[in-house]
């Protein structure tokens, strides 16, 4: 059905490619061209019109290369407008390109319009279709990944673990906060955690009784829990706010709940100077 288009793109492909290449500058964002280096952004365009050629030749080479060229400008973060404006472009080159050199005419005109929408609106809708795929496939693997790293528990002595938060803690954190307190000190096997929320910005009624839940869920595993890095501001609020901490220690920063916590396991840190 696309012989005629097909048969032209693959006469002037290098061509074609040139004068698409030009206008996707012009049409790019600056900041997006500063970002992209110009190897890049050629070799990923030379893969574009690849996959397009694909999609008149034969369809599964042509969802094959569309799932990697989908992952790849979603990786190199190239925005979806700019890769529909890409496929709207490339059809309008070789519309103008087919139509200069006499392929279509006056005559034919009208049937090699709606030859065009039958060629183009199919490929862009499995475009969109398969960026916004692999675009939410990298969000949730990127989301995995800051909640691996958003309520660690490190060994920081032996029987000693830190939980260092950071940012606002929601119920879904605060179940991950719990789940990798539980797994953390059996696995370390910590009889001291100490919590430390520095990096906290707010320490509403909400968060302190997740903080308390943790606490007491460490205690019925039977180990000690300390919440650290409490600022002068988060005192204040705690106290207007009637939250009771009574049952754990606290200390104002994590050095200090760190010499309390070796304290609690019988050790101390010792100044080595003048021992010689």
């Amino acid at each position: 059905m696309f012989t005629e288009v097909t048969d032209y793109i693959q006469d002037n492909k290098s061509d074609i490619t040139g004068i698409w290449m030009e206008r996707m500058k012009e049409e790019a964002d600056e900041k997006f061209l500063q970002v992209v280096s110009n190897q890049v952004f050629t070799k990923t365009s030379h893969e574009f019109v690849e996959m397009i050629a694909a999609s008149l030749r034969d369809s599964n080479e042509f969802t094959t290369r569309l799932e990697d060229f989908a992952e790849k400008v979603v990786r190199l973060g190239w925005p979806l407008t700019f890769v529909t404006t890409a496929l709207s472009a490339f059809g309008k080159v070789v519309y103008e390109g087919m139509t200069k050199d006499g392929i279509i005419t006056q005559e034919n005109q009208s049937s090699k319009i709606e030859e065009f929408d039958k060629w183009l609106t199919p490929m862009y809708n499995k475009v969109i279709s398969a960026y916004t795929e692999s675009w939410e496939r990298t969000v949730s693997l990127q989301k995995i990944a800051l909640q691996e790293l958003s309520a660690p528990l490190i060994p920081v002595f032996g029987k000693i673990s830190v939980m260092p938060l950071v940012g606002t803690i929601d119920t879904e954190r605060a179940r991950l906060i719990m789940e990798n307190l539980l797994n953390g000190v059996v696995k370390h096997r910590a009889e001291v955690v100490l919590i430390d929320i520095t990096g906290v910005p707010v320490v509403d009624t909400m968060v302190a009784h997740h903080i308390i839940q943790a606490a007491e869920a460490v205690r019925l595993v039977g180990a000690k829990c300390m919440l650290v890095g409490i600022r002068p501001e988060i005192a204040q609020t705690i106290v207007n706010l009637g939250i009771n901490l009574n049952q754990f220690s606290t200390n104002s920063t994590l050095r200090k709940g760190i010499e309390k916590a070796l304290e609690m396991t019988n050790r101390q840190i010792v100044s080595t100077e003048g021992l010689e």
